[in-house]
């Protein structure tokens, strides 16, 4: 069994963003989802700092300074984008204006309830900023992250032990050894890596997983 690499992550969830979308990318991991839009897909890409129609990442030596997403990267714009203050891209976050916003998470419970602004310890932010617009606002929040902790505990719980961004608002996970949707309160594994076993996902797993017709 060998897990998805960072790339492959988001190149697994980019496959399933469906055509004429208006996609917010949260920052970290799932910026990567935006050099991996198949081709001749129209999707249109929003960064929280004010741009719509984000493309990939630039070439190495044709970084513009100006140009970067929420999260402070190097970005390219497509044809047909634009700029505007946060005041309008938040109305956008809040107005129901997004189909999907991609987030990152410390922690996903069984019921979609969303961590992933703090941890809780010293130092962490002291505000939880625009994931809250986004996982309240967004008509779907599918979540992009790594199945356990560095420390090898779940991400996947039956109950969060972060502070809460939002409850009952995740639809899909996507990580780096499955694709899970939640429904009623059932985490339901739609995939696993070649080599992965639902006992072996399981123990890495701290909400009880159902098997979903593609690995009966």
């Amino acid at each position: 069994m060998t897990p998805r690499t960072r790339d492959q992550m988001a190149a697994r969830l980019a496959a399933d963003v469906p055509g004429g979308a208006f996609v917010n990318l949260g920052i970290g991991l799932p910026t990567l989802v935006a050099n991996f839009i198949p081709d001749g897909r129209d999707v249109i890409l929003h960064s929280e700092n004010g741009i719509l129609h984000v493309g990939p990442r630039p070439e190495p030596g044709r970084e513009d300074p100006e140009l970067i997403n929420a999260g402070k990267a190097p970005i390219t714009i497509l044809p047909g984008g634009s700029y505007f203050d946060t005041s309008l891209s938040f109305t956008m976050m809040r107005g129901g204006h997004l189909d999907l916003a991609v987030l990152g998470a410390y922690e996903v419970s069984e019921n979609g309830d969303l961590a992933n602004w703090t941890t809780g310890e010293s130092g962490a932010p002291p505000a939880v900023g625009g994931a809250m617009d986004l996982a309240s606002g967004a008509k779907a929040i599918w979540v992009l992250m790594e199945h356990v902790t560095r420390d090898g505990e779940p991400r996947i719980v039956r109950q969060c032990r972060h502070p809460l961004t939002a409850r009952r608002v995740v639809r899909r996970i996507y990580t780096n050894l499955a694709v899970l949707c939640l429904d009623g309160g059932r985490v339901i594994v739609h995939e696993m890596v070649d080599g992965m076993t639902m006992t072996e996902l399981q123990s890495l797993t701290g909400a009880p997983l159902h098997a979903g017709p593609a690995v009966l």
